[in-house]
């Protein structure tokens, strides 16, 4: 493997520093609903980036917005309006941080059901202001330390670590093709967990960049590397979220002279319309294992989801059901709910949302996860991830064209991530 960054919860709060440049950022309030400051009104906000030339998860700002809708039209959060601020916080750090300079100023109780790769930008302004961080979509390992973070998923740490299992056995040489990014530098040592697990070797680590328009270097060097042993199958894996499809792109046009070469990858880098938009059953992803943090979209466990957005967001192009971005946001707000009505007739701000969650409220998510509690030292807290409460995934695979489970039920990743070298 190439050399990859160290990284300490230290130098990426530095990064927080700079954020006090102005920079464009898109905000709104959700159409319809004219809740304001007074006790009867609870205000969150709701960030993700858009229109960017790099990952983009528009639906979860717009789920959040018809999630709103929604449960005012049904008398609101323990009978309180719902008030949803959106932002787009464009991929960049600047603009990562003035969302949340806008939350404090909006006086939300929390961030719900969001995602940057800026944590370090965001996080220290939120801790600051008190604001808890509900449901983020874990592609920083911050958000897995911060006090006021309170995670729904296992991120990409439980993503990798299920991954690397599921591979382990089937595969010969595995190479890893992931971003040249701060988030990025996380990824390896993650997957090498789940490799390690079932008794292979370390993944080869290809950077790449980000908002690449082609990766034919990279794809070829991949396919070079997972052919060289000929008794065995080797195996590619491409994170590179929205860009996974251009990388496919180019795996697939050097793939001719390596056929039996496979792939796998995250859920939130491929979905089922990722799939049939590259060909359903003659994908390049046919075969593929991909590892996702909830059941597979056709199961009838997201059926309330899917009403929401079929009464209150129909013909919305922006929200997939599909998506992991949406599912997240969609298990946040179940998570604010609880909350808010666990609070009673009490006062709803801030303090009291993170107070609620930091006394051991248990928050069933309907079998789309287990039960989740926040405890600060909980398993993971030995190496790093001590708000990390759900370590379940889901093993999927491409079978004809569609994503179906390979394996009943969850897989816990708990061992493997405690044995997982991120320091």
């Amino acid at each position: 493997m190439t050399g990859r960054r160290r990284i300490s919860s230290t130098s990426l709060a530095i990064g927080a520093l700079v954020a006090a440049a102005s920079f464009t950022v898109g905000c709104g309030v959700v159409p319809g609903v004219t809740g304001g400051a007074g006790d009867d009104t609870v205000t969150v906000m709701t960030w993700a980036p858009q229109d960017t030339g790099a990952t983009n998860k528009p639906g979860m700002p717009a789920l959040a917005s018809a999630y709103a809708r929604w449960v005012n039209d049904s008398g609101g959060l323990g009978g309180r309006e719902l008030k949803v601020v959106t932002c787009n916080d464009h991929n960049d750090s600047l603009a990562a941080a003035k969302c949340a300079r806008r939350a404090v100023e909006e006086d939300v109780v929390a961030v719900v059901g969001s995602y940057s790769q800026h944590a370090d930008a965001f996080l220290p302004v939120l801790e600051g202001a008190g604001i808890p961080y509900i449901g983020g979509y874990g592609i920083t390992t911050d958000e897995f330390t911060s006090p006021l973070s309170y995670p729904v998923n296992g991120g990409q740490p439980a993503l990798l670590a299920g991954l690397g299992t599921a591979l382990a056995e089937g595969c010969g040489t595995v190479s890893l093709v992931r971003p040249d990014t701060i988030a990025g530098d996380q990824l390896p040592a993650l997957l090498d967990s789940g490799l390690a697990a079932g008794g292979h070797a370390d993944a080869e680590d290809q950077r790449a960049a980000e908002d690449a328009t082609e990766y034919g270097g990279q794809a070829e060097r991949a396919l070079e590397r997972a052919s060289a042993d000929p008794a065995a199958t080797g195996c590619v894996v491409p994170v590179l979220g929205d860009r996974t499809g251009t990388f496919m792109d180019s795996f697939r046009r050097a793939r001719e002279e390596h056929p039996e070469v496979r792939t796998g990858t995250v859920l939130g880098s491929v979905d089922q319309s990722t799939v049939n938009a590259t060909g359903g059953a003659s994908s390049p992803y046919e075969g593929s294992y991909v590892t996702g943090w909830y059941p597979v979209a056709t199961d009838r466990l997201w059926d309330p989801m899917k009403k929401v957005i079929e009464e209150e967001a129909f013909g919305d192009n922006r929200i997939d059901a599909a998506d992991a971005g949406v599912q997240t946001t969609w298990i946040a707000y179940t998570v604010l709910r609880k909350v808010v009505e666990s609070l009673g007739e009490g006062e709803v701000n801030a303090d009291s949302v993170s107070g609620a969650l930091d006394d051991g409220l248990e928050v069933s998510t309907g079998g789309l996860t287990p039960a989740l509690r926040w405890r600060f030292q909980d398993k993971l807290a030995a190496v790093g991830f001590p708000r990390l409460v759900n370590t379940d995934v889901t093993i999927q695979v491409v079978r004809e064209g569609r994503l179906v489970s390979a394996r009943k039920g969850f897989l816990d990743t708990t061992a493997t991530l405690l044995k997982a070298d991120v320091a």
